[in-house]
């Protein structure tokens, strides 16, 4: 027999379940220390202020202040995180959807003069609602116009969105008037409730409701949504996801669409915090606003929250323990935190 026409035996292979490649893929652990970093903070001021009941106020305060920063942040780290995009021009969109409210809740004063809290509830998500239908709007006007001719270039966009500002902000006055406006409260979410010897702010509570309710919306459509699934992966992979059959772009004009809306909502909740709204008010939080999404690390919304946490826990500390400190508190704070972790909190890891 000819050995050459003898076919060798194949060589032993494992089995599938044997090789590498199935080896489960490791979870990264979730990192607590942020988390710890708020409690830290308030545990660490209560022995300062001195007072359980005064201290248990303005953490409540802090907190209350935190999450409305928190929401009108959350837009603009979604615009940067998934879209890139540095709109200086968020302002607008804050102080629109504050002078909104001021003629929603004008048009409801009925409703927001009456002592039933379910009256005022409505009218204040009314003008919620309206402000971020128009935020929205106004924000898809401004990708189409000012922002898509710049996408990628970051000098450019910081340079074109400040002039959209400006010009956003005199469009308000030309509607609205340059004056302070007053947006009072309605009339049953004035007042505290007392906790012992600590008064709480009913306002303050339902911001920290609100807050919360955005923080789980956006972290459940990011991370377990089809949609949420597309963003991401077409912001790492642009070109593979179109040619699935995906309009990326479509997908882009919807976040900018959301960030402007939720803008809109924070200003409502921010014009109420203060009672009154000018057509700067925008401008005027910007710089607040930039510091939290550093602190959080850029483009990660649950850094957004835990930084605008701490920005305004450590504003209501320092104010009522240092007055002249808490100009300058944030800005210590964020110097403190890029010193221990230089890209933030929770940092993205393709910036």
């Amino acid at each position: 027999m000819d050995t050459a026409t003898v076919a060798s035996p194949a060589p032993a292979t494992s089995p599938p379940s044997a090789s590498p490649a199935a080896a489960p893929v490791p979870r990264t652990r979730f990192d607590f220390v942020p988390l710890l970093l708020v409690a830290a903070l308030a545990l660490g001021a209560l022995p300062l202020v001195g007072s359980v009941p005064t201290w248990l106020t303005l953490t409540v305060a802090g907190l209350a202040m935190g999450m409305i920063v928190f929401i009108i942040a959350s837009g603009l780290t979604l615009v940067f995180g998934l879209m890139d995009v540095l709109n200086f021009g968020h302002g607008v969109f804050i102080a629109l959807g504050a002078f909104v409210a001021t003629s929603v809740l004008g048009g409801m004063a009925d409703w927001t003069a009456s002592a039933s809290l379910a009256r005022n509830l409505v009218a204040v998500f009314a003008a919620m609602a309206v402000a971020m239908a128009v935020a929205g709007a106004i924000g898809y006007a401004f990708e189409r116009v000012v922002v898509r001719p710049v996408y990628g270039q970051h000098l450019k966009q910081i340079l074109i969105t400040m002039g959209g500002m400006i010009i956003g902000e005199e469009i308000i006055k030309v509607i609205w008037g340059p004056q302070q406006i007053p947006l009072p409260l309605p009339d049953a979410l004035r007042g505290s409730l007392l906790l012992g010897d600590a008064a709480i702010e009913k306002y303050r509570l339902l911001a920290v409701v609100i807050g919360a309710v955005v923080l789980a919306a956006m972290l459940y459509l990011l991370n377990r949504t089809k949609i949420g699934l597309l963003i991401r992966a077409g912001v790492q992979d642009r070109e593979m996801v179109e040619s699935l059959g995906y309009r990326i772009r479509r997908l882009f004009i919807g976040v900018f669409v959301v960030g402007s809306a939720l803008a809109g909502l924070g200003g409502v909740l921010w014009g109420l915090y203060q009672q009154m709204v000018v057509p700067q008010m925008g401008a005027q939080i910007n710089v607040l606003l930039f510091i939290v999404i550093i602190i959080g690390g850029l483009g990660s919304t649950l850094g957004c929250f835990v930084g605008a946490l701490l920005v305004g826990l450590m504003a209501n500390y320092t104010g009522f323990l240092a007055p002249k400190v808490a100009l300058f508190s944030n800005i210590g704070l964020m110097v403190a935190v890029l010193l221990w972790r230089p890209q933030g909190l929770y940092p993205v890891t393709n910036r």
